[in-house]
Formats: structure tokens, sequence, C-alpha cells
């Protein structure tokens, strides 16, 4: 998880998006306590506080996914490789 008070954090989003241009997800997992608490309650973030930064950055990244799935297999269908050996990193 990100905490974004905190140097080493931006540093490594800064090297791994600088490392892995293009396949790196936009969105950032913060680091939170209802992240934290979620698990101690037998929930996921989505059932116990949908509404937290760390469920909406869960959604965004969510969303991120589908949409890149979404644009890779229309390159597939268009008459290229799914992704040309790209991977992407979450």
């Amino acid at each position: 998880m990100y905490d974004r008070r905190n140097r080493l954090s931006r540093q490594v989003v800064t090297e791994v998006k600088n490392h892995f241009p293009g396949h790196v997800f936009e969105s950032v997992i913060p680091r939170s306590v209802r992240l934290a608490e979620a698990p101690s309650f037998g929930k996921s973030i989505l059932s116990f506080d949908s509404f937290s930064k760390g469920a909406r950055a869960y959604k965004s990244l969510a969303k991120e996914v589908i949409q890149r799935t979404k644009n890779e297999e229309k390159k597939s269908v268009q008459g290229g490789a799914a992704s040309g050996g790209k991977r992407f990193i979450v």
C-alpha cells in the first residue's frame, strides 16, 4: 500500500513507472486504517466501508483493469496479439 507522506513510497512509485513505462496502472492503493481493519471483521473493504479511500482506490483499479482488458481484446480482434507480450503491473 502507498503512503504519500512517506518519501520511500513516492520514490518506489516513480521508479516503477520509469522502469515499466506504459505498464503501470494509474490507481494507487493508499495505506489506511479502514483497509487494515476490514480483514479483522472478516470482510472485504468493499463490504466493510465501501466509501473509504481504500475502497474507492480498489474500484478505480478494477475499472482500469477492465478498460485495459477491453482495449487489448479490441487489438487482438483487429489482428494483433492480445498484448504483444506486455504484462501490466498492479
